[in-house]
C-alpha cells in the first residue's frame, strides 16, 4: 500500500494533482488552499495507467481535484523503439531522405560508420509525384486520383501510422492536406501525421524526423492516454507537454511529439516556482532519480530550445532545454573490459531495485554505494522497507573485487564516476555556452540530487545550493504548478516583407489563443513573440525575443555577441517565428513542508569525502523550523530525499522550508 506523508488538510480539499511517473518511482504532489501533501510509490512498468489512477485515488479518495500528469510513454516509445510500424510519405526524388539525413558522420574517425537512426523500414516509403517551389509555388500538382493512389499503395503496407512530409510543405499546405483527407478516408484508417502540422518549418531531413517521430510514438500514446482517462473516473485532467506547458489529453493525443520530455521539463518549472518563491535567480538545476539525471539552466523563465535529439533522432520542436544522462540512483555499476568502473545507463528500476531494496536484487546500484558509505544510514525506509545494509554491502563487494580494492573505496569510485558523469551534463549546459556557473545557485532535487549536490557544486566553483521541501518531488509539485501553453512555430519565405511576418506572427497568436481557451474556457495571460534568425551567410540559427518595433537586427546582435563573443556585418535572415500563449498558473499556496516520519537516530557513521570516518549528525527535515542551521557534515532525512551536507557547507532552513547550504 502506498504511504502518505502530508500536512493533512479537509477532506477533499485538493485544488490540483501533480502525478509525475519516473522510471523507478511514481510521485504525486497534491495542492489546496490549505497546504499540500506528497505520495511516492513503486513505478508499474506495466500498467502506469492504472498506477496513476490509483496513487490519485489513494491521495485523494472520493475527491474531485483535477489532475495534472508528466507521462514518459512516448519516450519510453522512442528510446525503447516500441512504437508503430510507420510509412513515409514524401515527395518523388526523396524517398532516401532519412537514411541520408544530412551527410553527416557522428564519429569523423569510424572506418565503418553507424548508419544513421531510421524508424522506417525500406519498404515503408513511398514517393509522391508532386513539387512545391521554394517560394511555396506548385510546380507539380497532386491530382485527387493521384492522392487516392498514394492512400491505396499506404493501406497495402498495413501501417499503423503514416507520416507525411512533402518538400516546402511548410510554405503550401495544399498537398499535404489532400493526402491526409484520402488516407484517413481508408478503413482502417492509420494515424496521420502532416509535417505542415507538426513542424511547419524548414529544413527537410528535420522536419521529416519530427513528423516521423510524431506518428511512431501516437498509436502506443493516444492508448495511454484512454486508458488513463477511463481509470481516472471523469477527473478532469491535462499533460504536461515538452514545451513546459500543460495540454488538454485530446491536443497531446493529436500531436504526441509535445509529450517526449514531458517529465523533465516539469523538473525545471517545479525549480523556477520554488526558487521564485525564494528570491533566488540565476539557476543550475539538477534533477537526478532513480534512472537519470536531469539538468538544465534557467534564468527567470524555462529555457527554450529548438535542437534536440532525442534517441539519435533530430526533433526540431519547441521544447524545455534539459540535458539527460543515464546516471540515478537505481543505475547500475558495472566494470568493463578495461577495468574501468561504469554507472549506468542500465538501472535496477523499481523491482527488484537496489541491492538495499531488500526485494531480492543483487547487483550493484550507486544507491547501495551510499549505502555504504553511510550516507543513507541503516534504519532508513528506501523502496518502502528499511534499508538491508548488508545486502548493499554484499553487492558492493563484488564490484570491489573486480576492481581490487576494499568496498568502501569502490563506493567512493562509484560517486566519482556519477559525479563525473553529471558535471560534463552541467558544463554543457552551462560553461560551453559562456555562462558561469559560480555566479549561480545549484537547485537540487530528485531522489538522489541532493545527496550529490554538495561535490558537483564544488567541482563547478559554485557557492550556493537550494534544496526544495518537497525535493523527492519536486518535477511532480513543477506539475501541480505547471501554467497552461501553447507553443507554435512557422517557416518564413525567402521573399517574406515586414508586412508579411506581421501578418504571420498575427495568426500564430490568433491559432495559440484560440487553443488555449479550448483548454483553459480564458484568453492568454501573456503571449510571447521570439524568432529564430541567423545571419546571411550562416546555416544555423539563434532565438531572439522579438523587439516591440519588429526591427530585428540590434537583439540579434547582442544574442550572437553573448553566444559567440562577436558580430558580422551582415543583414539579419529571419528563418522562423514563434509563438508562445500562456495561461494563468495555478495558486501556489501555503508552502509545503518536508515529509516526516523518519526514524529517529542522532548519528550516524560515514566515509567522508577524503577517506576518512567519522560519526555525523542526521537531522529530521520535518523537526526543522524556519532559521534554523547547522554546519555540515551532517545527513538530513525526509520521507522522499535524503541530503548530504558536506564539510565545509552550513544549512539554514528558509522562510517556505526551503534548504538553504552556503559553502565556507
Amino acid at each position: 500500500m502506498p504511504t502518505s506523508t502530508s500536512e493533512r488538510p479537509p477532506t477533499n480539499g485538493w485544488r490540483v494533482i501533480g502525478v509525475d511517473v519516473g522510471g523507478t518511482f511514481t510521485d504525486c504532489v497534491a495542492l489546496g488552499p490549505d497546504g499540500g501533501t506528497l505520495l511516492k510509490v513503486a513505478t508499474d512498468r506495466d500498467d502506469p495507467a492504472a498506477a496513476v489512477a490509483a496513487a490519485v485515488a489513494a491521495i485523494d479518495p472520493g475527491g474531485d481535484a483535477a489532475v495534472v500528469h508528466g507521462s514518459t510513454v512516448a519516450t519510453n516509445a522512442l528510446l525503447e523503439r516500441r512504437g508503430a510500424r510507420t510509412a513515409f510519405v514524401t515527395t518523388a526524388g526523396f524517398g532516401d531522405l532519412l537514411a541520408l539525413g544530412r551527410g553527416a558522420r557522428a564519429d569523423l574517425y569510424a572506418l565503418a560508420p553507424a548508419p544513421l537512426v531510421n524508424l522506417v523500414g525500406d519498404g515503408d516509403v513511398v514517393e509522391v509525384p508532386e513539387r512545391v517551389d521554394a517560394l511555396g509555388g506548385v510546380v507539380r500538382p497532386l491530382s485527387p486520383g493521384g492522392a487516392a493512389r498514394i492512400a491505396r499503395a499506404v493501406h497495402d503496407r498495413d501501417v499503423q501510422a503514416v507520416a507525411v512530409c512533402l518538400l516546402f510543405a511548410y510554405l503550401a499546405t495544399a498537398h499535404e492536406d489532400q493526402l491526409g483527407r484520402a488516407l484517413v478516408r481508408r478503413r482502417p484508417a492509420p494515424f496521420v501525421s502532416l509535417s505542415s502540422q507538426v513542424m511547419p518549418e524548414f529544413r527537410e531531413y528535420e522536419r521529416a524526423t519530427a513528423t516521423v517521430v510524431n506518428a511512431y510514438v501516437a498509436p502506443r500514446t493516444t492508448g495511454y492516454l484512454d486508458r488513463l482517462r477511463h481509470a481516472l473516473a471523469g477527473r478532469s485532467f491535462s499533460v504536461m507537454g515538452s514545451h513546459g506547458g500543460t495540454l488538454s489529453p485530446a491536443y497531446a493525443a493529436s500531436l504526441p511529439v509535445t509529450m517526449v520530455l514531458s517529465g523533465p521539463a516539469a523538473g525545471v518549472s517545479g525549480a523556477l516556482a520554488i526558487a521564485a518563491r525564494a528570491g533566488v535567480h540565476g539557476l543550475l538545476t539538477l534533477d537526478m532519480g532513480g534512472t537519470s539525471t536531469d539538468v538544465a539552466v534557467a534564468d527567470d523563465g524555462l529555457p527554450m530550445t529548438s535542437e534536440v535529439v532525442l534517441g539519435g533522432l533530430p526533433i526540431q520542436r519547441q521544447m524545455v532545454d534539459v540535458q539527460t544522462v543515464g546516471a540515478g540512483g537505481g543505475s547500475l555499476l558495472a566494470v568493463d573490459a578495461g577495468g574501468a568502473l561504469r554507472v549506468g545507463p542500465e538501472s535496477a528500476g523499481a523491482a527488484p531495485g537496489p541491492a538495499a531494496y531488500g526485494r531480492g536484487g543483487a547487483a550493484a546500484t550507486l544507491t547501495d554505494a551510499h549505502v555504504v558509505l553511510g550516507r543513507l544510514p541503516a534504519g532508513l525506509c528506501l523502496g518502502g522497507a528499511p534499508i538491508d545494509a548488508d545486502a548493499a554491502r554484499r553487492a558492493v563487494a563484488v564490484i570491489a573485487a573486480q576492481l581490487g580494492v576494499h568496498g568502501e573505496v569502490a563506493a567512493r569510485i562509484a560517486l566519482d564516476v556519477a559525479d563525473a558523469v553529471v558535471e560534463r551534463a552541467l558544463r554543457t549546459v552551462a560553461v560551453w555556452r559562456g555562462i558561469d556557473p559560480s555566479a549561480r545557485t545549484l537547485v537540487a532535487f530528485g531522489g538522489a540530487g541532493p545527496l550529490h549536490a554538495c561535490r558537483l557544486a564544488e567541482r563547478l566553483s559554485m557557492d550556493r545550493i537550494l534544496i526544495p521541501a518537497q525535493a523527492g518531488a519536486l518535477s511532480a509539485f513543477g506539475l501541480a504548478v505547471a501554467q497552461p501553453a501553447v507553443s507554435l512555430s512557422r517557416g518564413v519565405a525567402a521573399s517574406a516583407t515586414a508586412r508579411s511576418i506581421r501578418d504571420a506572427f498575427q495568426a500564430l497568436e490568433d491559432e495559440a489563443g484560440g487553443v488555449l481557451r479550448g483548454l483553459t474556457g480564458a484568453s492568454p495571460l501573456a503571449v510571447e513573440r521570439s524568432a529564430d534568425v541567423r545571419y546571411a551567410s550562416q546555416s544555423w540559427t539563434l532565438p531572439v525575443p522579438w523587439p516591440a518595433g519588429g526591427r530585428i537586427e540590434g537583439p540579434f546582435a547582442a544574442v550572437h555577441r553573448a553566444r559567440y563573443g562577436f558580430t558580422l556585418r551582415e543583414a539579419a535572415v529571419v528563418v522562423t517565428l514563434r509563438v508562445r500563449a500562456v495561461g494563468a498558473p495555478p495558486p501556489l499556496g501555503r508552502a509545503l513542508r518536508a515529509a516526516g516520519e523518519t526514524p529517529a537516530m542522532g548519528s550516524a557513521e560515514c566515509v567522508l569525502d577524503d577517506g576518512r570516518t567519522c560519526a555525523v549528525p542526521v537531522v529530521d527535515r520535518a523537526t526543522l523550523a524556519v532559521g534554523d542551521g547547522f554546519a555540515g557534515p551532517a545527513i538530513v532525512l525526509q520521507r522522499d530525499a535524503t541530503t548530504w551536507v558536506a564539510d565545509g557547507w552550513r544549512a539554514h532552513v528558509g522562510p517556505h522550508f526551503d534548504l538553504h547550504l552556503e559553502r565556507g
